[in-house]
């Protein structure tokens, strides 16, 4: 039987107690450093430094052709003949409509038989003139009847010119009384038919132009002045892009839209039509440092800016996850241009964002390309 005294007896118990304090550490130590293995994995990608960012503006505005005209009769009349109807294409000079003229007609004989009956009473007048100058010098006729027929004479000259004048205007009404086209293109719209009475200047036809595309888009104040004539531009129709050129910057505001109207010529082959949406589409490069992310990467902040999870390493294999302010200055697509607390080459969290907290520990997800 082991006897302990007593400097033994608390020998032992003071190596039982280090060794239950050894012990209980080494089961505390393993139970509160996790295995790295377990950390939650992310996709990341490397901050890289861009010292400008390109922009894409785009303004609606609409087409029309350079002429589309309303065209009608100069007269009022009864429409006697239509050549043409909506959707036709014209030439230049081609007859579109006639009036009825019968009353110009009847017009033209009676002023045409006034002359003649004028013609007469002028040589009348004239040879009367000569018979009294003959008398005259035989003392057989007046001075005075000399005055009257030189008086007489020079009226019939006045009214000879006054019908001839008559007549012009006559062929005049008579030709305004056929309606041409004033220039190549394709007749959009007829408001009237046949026989009905038109009123002087009424518009018979909407005639628009060939081959004369354009295009009027409304732009800020500050591009309309950045622009220049014959300046090139991307402009868009029905998905189909075509070089247009400034042909014209307005010079006054829209009270309603704030815009100015800027016109633009297409090509002459373009195949668009009167009214369609035309989009105008202007680059521009902001000369601003900052880096391009995805937008999936950023998440709501305070006061009007977002965050971004930045990783900062800890050990080989483990980053910090690190919250930092950005703001976001553009946007083009799934990408976005920010600046804020952020450095070139520094990793930050692509995707799920959902699924991680600030201050957790994560690994890389090496199955994710990187840059």
């Amino acid at each position: 039987m082991t006897i302990f005294t007593a400097k033994s007896l608390a020998r032992v118990l003071l190596w039982s107690s280090l060794s239950l304090a050894a012990s209980g550490c080494q089961q505390e130590e393993s139970t509160s450093a996790p295995d790295s293995e377990h950390f939650p994995k992310v996709s990341s990608q490397r901050l890289i430094r861009s010292t400008n960012y390109d922009t894409e503006q785009v303004f609606t505005g609409s087409i029309r052709a350079g002429n589309t005209t309303a065209i009608g009769f100069e007269l009022a009349g009864k429409i006697k003949h239509l050549a043409v109807d909506s959707g036709n294409h014209v030439k230049q000079g081609d007859l579109l409509a006639q009036l009825d003229t019968s009353l110009l007609e009847a017009e033209k004989r009676e002023l045409q038989a006034s002359l003649a009956q004028n013609r007469a009473d002028r040589e009348l007048a004239q040879s009367t003139l000569k018979r009294s100058q003959a008398l005259k010098q035989q003392g057989y006729a007046s001075a005075q009847q000399l005055d009257e027929l030189k008086g007489q004479l020079s009226s019939l000259q006045a009214a000879e010119q006054r019908l001839r004048a008559a007549i012009e205007a006559n062929a005049l009404r008579i030709a305004k009384s056929t309606l041409v086209a004033p220039f190549d293109g394709i007749i959009a719209k007829r408001n009237n038919n046949l026989g009905e009475v038109v009123a002087l200047g009424a518009p018979l036809f909407t005639l628009i132009q060939h081959n004369n595309p354009q295009a009027t888009v409304g732009v800020p104040v500050g591009l309309a002045q950045s622009l220049q004539d014959s300046q090139q531009l991307t402009l868009t129709v029905k998905e189909t892009p075509y070089l247009a050129t400034v042909a014209g910057i307005g010079a006054e505001v829209n009270p309603v839209t704030r815009t100015v109207p800027v016109r633009l010529t297409l090509p002459t082959d373009a195949k668009v039509i009167n009214g369609e949406l035309a989009y105008l589409h202007y680059n521009k490069t902001v000369d601003t440092a900052g880096f391009w992310v995805p937008i999936s990467s950023l998440t709501d902040g305070l006061r009007g800016l977002w965050n971004l999870y930045v990783l900062v390493e800890q050990q080989p294999d483990q980053y910090l996850i690190e919250r930092r302010d950005i703001e976001i200055l553009y946007t083009r697509g799934d990408q976005a241009f920010i600046q804020g607390a952020i450095s070139e080459d520094e990793r930050f969290v692509t995707q799920g964002l959902h699924k991680v907290v600030v201050g957790e520990r994560v690994m890389l997800n090496t199955q994710v390309a990187t840059r």
